[in-house]
């Protein structure tokens, strides 16, 4: 039977029952779109920074890692990867350098906002292989904090962290990389002259 031959009762079941449908999709798409910025907003009031609780979960103590005996029979390549994926520049000090698990290491960030507005941005950081993201330690990242910066203002940042000694014998290079990105509706547009970007000096990593 051909939905034209329908009885008219039935054709207006049907179509109700697709109106009815049709609003619970609307509303389900609704309460997903608003669960980001809800639950960005609850964070927020109880002072939890959701993108760093990942990071903070390998963070370690300064007392810990005195207590570290540094593995100099082992040497482990530490890569380092900036993405700048937006108007700012974002590098970091060093591309790679050679660590001994167990030792403490600093190297340097620089990061400028090259926008004519002020913008809020944080970065989210990625390990190659992934096996080794247990064993990749930090005192010190600039990942754990969003910041504010002001147009053409330049930040430096320390990355300090420790290789365990317990880190599979097999992994010989890691690859640390960043991706910045901005925090949607932090920033405040602002009237600037237009920001040049600038050649960054370069920042001598310790422990390198």
């Amino acid at each position: 039977m051909t939905p034209s031959k329908l009885p008219a009762w039935i054709r207006r079941e049907n179509l109700r029952m697709t109106g009815k449908l049709l609003v619970v999709v609307g509303v389900m798409s609704c309460f997903g779109y608003a669960l980001v910025p809800m639950y960005r907003a609850i964070c927020t009031a109880l002072g939890i920074n959701v993108l760093s609780l990942s990071e903070r979960q390998h963070a370690v103590r300064a007392e810990d890692v005195k207590n570290t005996q540094v593995d100099r029979s082992r040497t482990i390549t530490i890569e380092f990867d900036a993405n700048a994926r937006g108007p700012w520049d974002f590098k970091p000090a060093k591309r790679h350098l050679e660590v001994h698990p167990g030792e403490l290491t600093t190297v340097m960030y620089t990061f400028q906002n090259i926008q004519t507005r002020t913008m809020s941005a944080q970065a989210i950081p990625s390990y190659a292989p992934k096996q080794a993201t247990p064993y990749f330690n930090k005192l010190e990242c600039f990942c754990f904090n969003e910041y504010t910066l002001k147009p053409g203002e330049q930040k430096e940042w320390p990355v300090v962290f420790v290789i365990d000694p317990k880190i599979p014998k097999d992994v010989k290079t890691i690859t640390l990389s960043y991706t910045f990105f901005e925090v949607a509706g932090k920033g405040k547009a602002q009237a600037a002259a237009p920001v040049l970007r600038t050649d960054l000096a370069t920042v001598q990593a310790a422990g390198g």
